[in-house]
């Protein structure tokens, strides 16, 4: 039987006042939140599981908070992998300011990223009163239940936002809000570079001489050795200058042989080939010099300016000689860990120079940084094709905190802001770790094993 037609049961003008009623208790009561709708990038195709999504927009709407008393939930738990916090909080917004003023909004241009027009169970919802991210995990539309044959509100059960991998390394929150985003800066895997901002080349200076070691030739590289084997080379007659030279070792599958011996200083004076001695932990290692008594080479190289900013060795380059075979010298440029050339050995020392020889040290990557990073831009590595998104940049320190999301950033590297141009050249990493709640939880145990230590057999006495 139909419904009595004298009763309208909820007519559009009824309907009507009761939504602007809640309106107008929700701006009333209500207190201001941020919106922050979930953008599906990637599911997987099997389980439809999400594997990536963003965040990078924000809608302010007014909620009514239904926790009268504190954070609903089980609060702060005290488990063994630290203190778990999980607070919960239950809004109510009205549908139609959400209809009138979120879902127009909630386009994208980019058919791969799904979007929905409703709240929906993994949007976020930025609550400023505890300056705290909660996820909506559960959307109830259908409460109050049709009321004069309408709804009116959706109500949203939020938990506290646990960073997940699935947001593509924690870095796909940009909001543009700072207040928002700030809330990752330190969450996840944190990669610290320390970047060059103003890099000066390094100078030298060649002294030349006779009767010296032209190359050191390695007959044979022995194995076993566990640390850098010392050389040692025979002195040099009366009036002449005694040649030195250090070992490089190299390790294949486990054993460890000499690679090379170079010169620091080929030495002068010499009329005949002196022997050299390879000692350390480890045998086999022999080699001969190569004397040159007739004509001038490099006898060793003084570094005139140390140069700033070498994340890597630079190249060495010599002028060429003019006199006999004219055989130009070969050197090799080793840098310290603040990025400064220490020490410039020889490979060859050449033959036929007639004075000082010129030398020339290759520039440091960049001369001068530039720009200013800003946050969760990718930033890509020349050398490395690394790629991973800002969190912070301090440019008095010179020190970038990015997510790394696709490689492994190398001394040398080219970084390069994809949306700020920002470049500048990595000395080094500082470190990489990874930044969670439970970060204290070394700190945790030891404290707790002052009171009571279990890998005790009695921890409870001392019997």
């Amino acid at each position: 039987m139909a419904l009595n037609p004298f009763f309208l049961q909820g007519s559009p003008n009824e309907q009507r006042l009761v939504q602007e009623l809640i309106n107008e208790q929700l701006r009333i009561y209500g207190v201001e939140v941020i919106y922050i709708p979930r953008k599906f990038v990637r599911k997987e195709t099997i389980i439809k599981e999400v594997s990536a999504s963003k965040f990078d927009d924000n809608f302010a709407i007014e909620a009514y908070i239904n926790n009268y008393d504190g954070y609903s939930g089980q609060g702060d738990i005290l488990t063994k992998f630290g203190m778990n916090l999980k607070d919960e909080v239950s809004l109510v917004i009205s549908r139609e300011r959400f209809e009138d003023f979120i879902s127009p909004f909630l386009d994208s241009n980019d058919p791969e990223i799904e979007i929905a027009s409703r709240p929906r169970e993994g949007d976020l919802i930025y609550f400023p009163l505890g300056q705290r991210l909660f996820e909506v995990k559960f959307v109830e539309h259908e409460n109050p239940f049709y009321q004069l044959g309408k709804l009116y509100v959706y109500e949203l059960k939020c938990e506290l936002f646990e960073y997940e991998d699935e947001m593509g390394g924690w870095n796909n929150l940009n909001t543009t809000v700072d207040e928002i985003d700030s809330t990752l800066e330190n969450r996840g895997y944190i990669t610290a570079l320390k970047l060059i901002s103003l890099g000066v080349q390094a100078t030298g200076i060649a002294i030349t001489t006779t009767g010296y070691i032209r190359k050191i030739i390695l007959n044979n590289d022995g194995h076993g050795y566990t640390s850098i084997p010392t050389v040692a080379i025979s002195s040099a007659p009366a009036g002449g200058v005694n040649a030195s030279a250090v070992a490089i070792t190299q390790c294949i599958n486990g054993v460890c042989s000499v690679k090379e011996i170079l010169l620091t200083n080929t030495g002068a004076g010499y009329t005949i080939a002196p022997s050299v001695t390879i000692t350390g932990v480890g045998v086999g290692a022999a080699a001969t010099c190569v004397l040159v008594s007739n004509y001038a080479g490099i006898s060793s190289v003084s570094i005139g300016n140390s140069g700033i900013g070498y994340p890597t060795s630079p190249t060495i380059t010599f002028g060429a000689p003019t006199v006999g075979l004219a055989i130009t010298a070969v050197g090799k440029v080793s840098i310290s860990s603040v990025g400064n050339v220490s020490q410039i050995l020889l490979y060859d020392a050449g033959i036929g120079y007639t004075s000082n020889s010129s030398v020339t040290i290759s520039p440091p990557p960049i001369l001068t940084g530039i720009g200013t990073f800003i946050f969760n831009e990718v930033v890509t590595g020349s050398i490395s094709n690394a790629t991973a998104r800002v969190k912070t940049w301090n440019k008095d320190t010179n020190i970038l905190k990015v997510g790394t999301t696709d490689g492994t950033f190398l001394p040398g590297d080219i970084i390069v802001g994809q949306g700020s141009s920002a470049i500048y050249s990595l000395e080094r990493i500082n470190d990489a770790k990874f930044e969670d709640k439970y970060d204290d939880n070394d700190q945790i145990e030891i404290e707790a094993d002052s009171i009571i230590d279990f890998s005790e057999s009695n921890p409870f006495g001392n019997y």
